[in-house]
């Protein structure tokens, strides 16, 4: 299910429940990811197998989380069921513009890392050099756009709130993956 599933399908508060339940089961599953001996342990106890699953991926805690802060906006910026719809579809823009110049960029470093590593000429590390610092302009200027058009729906006061809850699930999710990374290490030492 998809942010984008409710799109105009919000006026009621049976659709907005129904995106809080799916993010809740998927939140769920994150932490029993998460935490992977303790669901090993529990799984054992009740006599069952150890879950074959591999712990989950940075990637998959990234949409989930974004999936997570969508619902939380509305509660956090106290929007309106009127603002919500087109509150959420701008977010989802901001977070999507984010995502691509991230991947972006990691692709591009790669690169960098790969000419610079292999002893690559240096017009081929110049030009990805150049590549790079596009990237950041243009990137800087479709985050601007996006953010633009989120404050377009706000009012100062839920901007501020908005500023302030991008932080504070940022510092979440940054926890998150630690958690998810130090316990796929785990796992993978103790199979």
């Amino acid at each position: 299910m998809s942010p984008h599933d409710f799109h105009g399908a919000m006026p009621g508060h049976t659709a907005r429940a129904k995106v809080r339940a799916c993010v809740c089961s998927w939140l769920i599953i994150v932490v029993s990811l998460v935490a992977p001996g303790r669901v090993e342990a529990r799984a054992q106890a009740r006599g069952g197998a150890p879950p074959d699953q591999p712990g989950v991926t940075p990637a998959e805690i990234q949409r989930m989380f974004e999936a997570y802060a969508l619902v939380q906006a509305q509660e956090q910026l106290k929007l309106s069921d009127e603002k919500y719809p087109q509150f959420l579809v701008k977010f989802k823009a901001l977070q999507d513009a984010r995502r691509r110049t991230q991947q972006d960029r990691n692709r591009l470093l790669q690169e960098l890392r790969r000419f610079a590593n292999d002893g690559g000429d240096d017009a081929r590390i110049k030009e990805q050099l150049k590549m790079l610092d596009d990237l950041d302009v243009r990137a800087r200027g479709d985050l601007q756009k996006a953010y633009d058009a989120v404050d377009s729906v706000l009012d100062a006061r839920q901007q501020a709130k908005f500023r302030l809850f991008e932080e504070q699930m940022e510092r979440r999710k940054i926890e998150l993956l630690i958690r998810a990374r130090q316990a796929n290490r785990q796992q993978k030492r103790n199979p």
